[in-house]
């Protein structure tokens, strides 16, 4: 591939973070809401979460915050400027969430809602594991992923390049296996974009005890 991914990713959502607001306004059917729910519902008091690929920091960034202390992660530096504007309470950090570190144990849940099917496939598994390492024993990890069998493409997307890649749902859940998280939930379901149906896997899935 001619073109750096993660560069297409970060300019792309630079050029487009307040369409992309009001876009993601009008899906409906987004499960989101829901699987973050049964985040909030789990979190211990004086909860430590990380939202990856936050974006604006609208809903989740937002809502996570009403419960919890959050760290959230953007490559994107105009998102973090409409996060950090929206979610003062959080903390917001500009990287790569294919090679952001934090520390062990570090946190109760971690949050990755429309994010990894932006990074190259081949550092899912490996993006896995670094999660179930920053959770603390019962810590839940909630995500949507791609379903579908992508080695990786650059398209054009709300008027911009944008790079997606991702597995098949089999393909995911044992790569979370493998990180040694264990499913919660896990359904492919499709929700209403304004261009049509999208289907995502909707995954909670928690770090064992012991």
């Amino acid at each position: 591939m001619g073109q750096d991914p993660k560069r297409v990713v970060e300019t792309g959502y630079d050029r487009i973070a307040e369409r992309y607001l009001g876009w993601m306004g009008e899906i409906r059917d987004d499960a989101r809401i829901r699987v973050l729910g049964e985040v909030i519902a789990g979190l211990p008091e004086r909860a430590a979460v990380l939202d990856l690929g936050c974006g604006a920091g609208i809903p989740c960034t937002a809502a996570l915050a009403e419960h919890a202390d959050v760290v959230g992660v953007d490559l994107s530096a105009r998102q973090l400027e409409l996060a950090r504007a929206r979610v003062p309470g959080a903390r917001f950090v500009r990287a790569d969430i294919g090679t952001v570190e934090f520390r062990r144990a570090s946190f109760d849940a971690v949050t990755a809602f429309y994010s990894i099917a932006h990074l190259p496939r081949a550092e899912h598994g490996a993006l896995f594991r670094r999660i179930a390492g920053w959770l603390r024993p019962g810590g839940r990890f909630a995500a949507s992923l791609g379903s579908g069998n992508d080695a990786g493409a650059v398209d054009n997307w709300l008027g911009v390049p944008m790079y997606f890649s991702s597995y098949d749902a089999a393909t995911n859940r044992r790569l979370l296996g493998e990180a040694g998280l264990e499913p919660m939930i896990d359904e492919v379901v499709a929700l209403h974009e304004p261009e049509g149906p999208a289907v995502f896997q909707w995954v909670v899935a928690a770090k064992p005890f012991g």
